[in-house]
C-alpha cells in the first residue's frame, strides 16, 4: 500500500483507529452514498469481526491440541481472549462513543458464554442496551445507537426466527455443497435486507437518503470486510507486535491491502449506478417515534401479532410530507438560501457549508457539495458582491440582500428593493419607499426570531421564525451584533 494504492491505506486506517484524515474525500462520499457509511466508523462490524476472530482462533488453536482440548474448557477461554482483545482494540480506536457501544454489547455476549448463556439473544442485547442507557443516557436520541441497536435486534430476531432444516443424509459432497452455497446466499441476502430495512427509517429521518442497492453493497462489502479485511487487519497488527519480519509478513499486508481495494471498488460501483441514491426529506418526529416501536415490537413480540410491527416500522417512508419551503435565512442575516429547479442555491457560495447544506439535506433538496459548481449555480440566479446580493433569474422568492452593518446608499437600496420579495438588512437602516411591495427584515427580526424559512401560501410569503419552535431559554436569546 503507498500512494497510489487506491484509497486502500486510507481505508484501513479508518477502520483500525477510525481516523479519516488519511481516506480521501471521494472514497468517503462513495461509501456514504452507497449505504457504506458504517465503514467509517469503528462500531459494531469492526468489533465483531475482530473479536469473533480471535474467539474461532482461539477456539480452533485449542481443539487443534488434544491433550488440551480434553483437560480445559476451550470455548470458554476463547471467550475470555476474545474480551482482551475486544478491550485492546478499545483503546487502540481511542474509545469513540460508537467504539464503546460496541465493544459493550460483544463483552456482554462474550460474558454470556462464561456463565453459560446463549451469546446470541434478546436478553443479551437488552442488558447490552440498559448497561449504555444507564452509562450514556442520551444516546437513546443519537442516529447511531438507534440504528445500531435496531439492526442487531432485528438480526438476533431474524436468527430466533430462521428455522434450520436438518442436514439431508447420504447427499454426494457436490450437491451438499450447492445446497450450502445456497442456503448461505440466502441467508446473507436475508441479512443485508433486514438490517437495512431496520435501519431504512433513521437513514431517511437523519440523513435523509435511501442507498437503494444498500443491500447489495452491504452483502458484498460486509461480507469481504468481515471475511477478509478485519481477519488481515488483526494478523497485520500481531506481527508487528511481535516483530516478525516483513518478508513473512508481506502476504498478511497484501491482503489487507486487497480487501480494502475491494472495499473502495465496491463503494464507488454501488455509488455511481443509475438511480442510486433517493433523497427524502425529514418526516414529522411523530413517524419516526412510530417506527421505532414497530421496529422494537417486531422484535420482542412472539406470535403472529409481530407483524402489526412492520407497517408502523414504515411510518418514517410512508407519512406525508408538508410542503417544502422555498428559502433559508440564517440566524443573523447574514446567509440564505434558495430553491431553484430542486437545488439549493447558496447566495454565499463555500461559506457557512454546514448550515446550507444541511437544510438542504433536512427538506430533501439536492446540493452542490463543488464550492466551483457553487458559485457558478449563485450566478445564475443572483447577481452578489462583496456588500450584498440582488436577484436577477425568475426564481421565487426574489431575495436581495444586504451583508455588511454600514448602511447602503440610497440608490442601493432602491436597487436592491426593486422587483424583490423578501429583502433582507444587517444594516440599521429606513427603508426605502420602493420596499413597500416587500417584506424588509432587518437586525432586530432576527434577534427575536433567529432563522427563518419562507414558505409559498395563497396569500404570499409566510416566514416560519426558529426562535418559537426551540423555546425561550438564557442561551437562545440573542440581542443582535
Amino acid at each position: 500500500m503507498g500512494p497510489d494504492d487506491g484509497g486502500a491505506a486510507g481505508l484501513t486506517v479508518a477502520v483500525t483507529t477510525s481516523h479519516q484524515d488519511w481516506l480521501a474525500a471521494n472514497h468517503r462520499d462513495d461509501l456514504r452514498a452507497s449505504g457504506l457509511a458504517h465503514m467509517l466508523a469503528i462500531a459494531g462490524l469492526h468489533t465483531a469481526a475482530l473479536s469473533g476472530f480471535a474467539f474461532f482462533a482461539f477456539r480452533f488453536a485449542i481443539a487443534a491440541w488434544p491433550w488440551l482440548a480434553l483437560r480445559v474448557p476451550g470455548k470458554k477461554i476463547a471467550a475470555a481472549a476474545a474480551l482482551v482483545v475486544v478491550g485492546g482494540y478499545l483503546i487502540l480506536s481511542g474509545a469513540h462513543p460508537p467504539a464503546r457501544r460496541a465493544a459493550i454489547t460483544a463483552s456482554v455476549a462474550f460474558f454470556a458464554i462464561l456463565v453459560d448463556r446463549r451469546a446470541v439473544s434478546l436478553h443479551s442485547l437488552s442488558l447490552a442496551a440498559l448497561i449504555i442507557l444507564i452509562t450514556e443516557p442520551d444516546v437513546v436520541i443519537a442516529p447511531g445507537f438507534e440504528m445500531s441497536f435496531c439492526a442487531t435486534a432485528s438480526l438476533v430476531a431474524l436468527a430466533e426466527l430462521w428455522r434450520r432444516a436438518p442436514a439431508p443424509m447420504s447427499l454426494a459432497w457436490p450437491l451438499a455443497a450447492i445446497q450450502k452455497a445456497r442456503d448461505w446466499t440466502i441467508a446473507m441476502l436475508m441479512v443485508s435486507f433486514v438490517a437495512g430495512a431496520a435501519t431504512g427509517p433513521f437513514a431517511i429521518q437523519h440523513f435523509n437518503r435511501v442507498a437503494n442497492y444498500g443491500v447489495f453493497a452491504n452483502l458484498t462489502a460486509d461480507f469481504l470486510a468481515t471475511a477478509l479485511l478485519m481477519p488481515a487487519l488483526a494478523l497485520s497488527l500481531l506481527a508487528e507486535a511481535v516483530g516478525l519480519s516483513h518478508v513473512l509478513a508481506a502476504p498478511i499486508f497484501w491482503l489487507a491491502g486487497w480487501a480494502a481495494k475491494g472495499v473502495i471498488f465496491l463503494g464507488h460501483l454501488f455509488a455511481v449506478a443509475p438511480g442510486a441514491a433517493l433523497t427524502l426529506s425529514s418526516a414529522p418526529q411523530i413517524a419516526l417515534a412510530i417506527s421505532y416501536l414497530g421496529i422494537v415490537f417486531a422484535c420482542l413480540w412472539r406470535g403472529p401479532l409481530r407483524w402489526i410491527g412492520v407497517p408502523m416500522a414504515a411510518a418514517v417512508a410512508l407519512w406525508p410530507r408538508p410542503p417544502a419551503p422555498v428559502a433559508w435565512i440564517a440566524a443573523d442575516g447574514n446567509d440564505a438560501a434558495v430553491v431553484a429547479e430542486g437545488r439549493e442555491v447558496p447566495l454565499k457560495p463555500g461559506m457557512r457549508l454546514y448550515a446550507t447544506q444541511l437544510w438542504a439535506q433536512r427538506r430533501g433538496f439536492g446540493f452542490t457539495a463543488d464550492p466551483a459548481a457553487a458559485q457558478a449555480l449563485q450566478q445564475r440566479f443572483f447577481d452578489c458582491d462583496r456588500k450584498g446580493c440582488a436577484p436577477i433569474g425568475p426564481t421565487r422568492p426574489a431575495i436581495a440582500a444586504w451583508w455588511t452593518k454600514r448602511a447602503p446608499n440610497a440608490e442601493r437600496a432602491g436597487g436592491l428593493c426593486a422587483q424583490t420579495d423578501i429583502v433582507i438588512f444587517r444594516a440599521d437602516v429606513s427603508p426605502p419607499s420602493a420596499c413597500r411591495g416587500a417584506i424588509v427584515l432587518t437586525r432586530a427580526d432576527f434577534a427575536r426570531g433567529g432563522a427563518a424559512e419562507v414558505f409559498a401560501s395563497p396569500l404570499g410569503w409566510r416566514i416560519a421564525w426558529s426562535q418559537p419552535l426551540r423555546g425561550e431559554r438564557p442561551w437562545t436569546t440573542s440581542g443582535g451584533d
